[in-house]
């Protein structure tokens, strides 16, 4: 038996976050259903379309039931009442304020219904001066610091690959949804849980921006270990015009690599600071990355024990042999689609299904 079945689950949010928290409940046997705007989530207007479905709205929430409500009409506001009035969770993504407008904050929601979990899921949280700002992901990592290393040597950020705000979000409500409900089982009473993108993204600095943290100096992208300053964890240019990482700092890696290039004069260079130190040694990397083609690296470091990638792009990606081997892209009926990241031993493979069509 999956780990999930019989928690009935109602999910007000759209889009990336609030979505992904529920697909990971459904996957895993939670009965899911999607209480949507009369005009949809748009997400299932998102290109591109497989087998009739967004190829985004199935991936996040394949599994659910969906369900059409005008929380303005008596009627929808009936009809929510019901679906929540034995719910285990709610999950919603308003600005703050808005189901209070709507009468279905936590406080009227537990008022009938005491056992529920409910978490609101909001760009800065449901007080404070940043409360109603509007934003998206990508305003999120700029106000919290992120998109400052997001950068090349020029300094100039660029828009991340990863909506990390967003899926930080997700993931922190799945722990805190999981941490109530097990807790609930001790007290009987659920909770209300408050998830910030801001608040959730924040605590993966703590490795990159340490004197930050403890009242000094902002990082420098190209004086940090892991945000370019180091030769073993940096990106290299090929002669093909792609790209190779080095992707591990440890010493045993840059002494295998610098002995099969003949240069173990330069590991006293991958043993220094990250930045100007090693600039030399980013230098000379750069000039052997450049003397043959990514392929060719990659079949170079086939017997070497370093950590080395070649830089990939979705379909080749994708394509990797590891990726199919552990069920990771999974095709069925006509659609692609990516399997839950975790598994347990215990229940059925998992199998791939269509995401709900609106009623």
């Amino acid at each position: 038996m999956a780990k999930l079945t019989g928690i009935k689950v109602v999910d007000l949010s759209l889009f990336l976050p609030g979505p992904m928290l529920t697909l990971m409940m459904a996957d895993h046997g939670a009965d899911v259903i999607k209480v949507e705007p009369p005009t949809g989530d748009p997400a299932r207007q998102m290109e591109p379309v497989e087998a009739g479905q967004s190829v985004w709205f199935r991936n996040l929430n394949r599994g659910k039931k969906a369900l059409a409500l005008d929380l303005k009409s008596e009627e929808g506001c009936e009809r929510l009442w019901e679906l929540l009035a034995d719910a285990d969770v709610m999950i919603e993504g308003f600005r703050p304020g808005v189901m209070k407008r709507l009468g279905f904050d936590y406080e009227a929601v537990a008022a009938k219904n005491p056992r529920i979990v409910y978490c609101s899921i909001s760009a800065f949280g449901q007080d404070g001066e940043m409360a109603h700002h509007p934003a998206h992901d990508l305003a999120v990592q700029a106000l919290s610091g992120f998109l400052s290393v997001n950068d090349g040597e020029d300094g100039m950020p660029v828009v991340p690959g990863a909506p990390s705000a967003d899926m930080a979000a997700g993931l922190n409500g799945l722990s805190a949804v999981l941490m109530a409900l097990i807790g609930r089982e001790k007290t009987g009473k659920g909770d209300y849980i408050d998830v910030a993108m801001y608040d959730s993204l924040l605590p993966w600095c703590a490795h990159i921006a340490g004197d930050a943290i403890s009242g000094g100096n902002s990082p420098v992208s190209q004086s940090q270990r892991s945000l370019g300053g180091a030769a073993f964890y940096n990106v290299y240019k090929t002669l093909d015009g792609l790209h190779v990482v080095l992707g591990g700092r440890e010493v045993k890696f840059a002494k295998n690599l610098l002995t099969a290039l003949d240069r173990i004069d330069l590991l006293p260079l991958a043993e220094g600071e990250a930045g100007a130190l090693q600039k030399p040694l980013v230098d000379y990397l750069r000039g052997i990355f450049s003397t043959k083609t990514r392929d060719e690296w990659v079949e170079w470091f086939a017997d070497k024990d370093v950590a080395f990638s070649p830089v990939l792009d979705f379909r080749e990606a994708l394509d990797q042999g590891f990726v199919k081997e552990r069920g990771l892209l999974v095709e069925a009926n006509g659609t692609h689609q990516i399997a839950p990241a975790f598994r347990f031993q215990s229940e059925a493979d998992w199998q791939p299904t269509d995401a709900p069509e609106l009623k």
